[in-house]
């Protein structure tokens, strides 16, 4: 449980710094792009040692850009947000 509150709670973390970037640096801009400067975000900020392995910021962008599409497709109880569904997934998947 703890392993799942740490990566949700950097995943909450990177969302607060992307919407950060999107109003000073693209003007309010959406960013298209967001799965890559999640991914960059999130491994410089240590998920690799979260999940108790290397990992590399095109494999993280890949696995986002991947899950948000099944996240969206998916129905869900209003209680699980993105960042709950997609900590899960990273330890299920890119956890070692």
């Amino acid at each position: 449980m703890e392993q799942l509150e740490a990566v949700e709670g950097l995943l909450d973390q990177a969302k607060e710094a992307h919407a950060e970037y999107e109003r000073t640096e693209l003007d309010g801009v959406y960013d298209e792009d967001w799965p890559r400067w999640y991914a960059h975000y999130v491994v410089d900020e240590g998920l690799g040692d979260l999940l108790g392995r290397d990992v590399a910021a095109d494999e993280v962008a890949a696995f986002f850009k991947t899950s948000y599409v099944e996240f969206s497709a998916t129905v869900f109880e209003a209680e699980q947000s993105w960042t709950i569904y997609t900590a899960r997934r990273m330890i299920e998947e890119l956890g070692a």
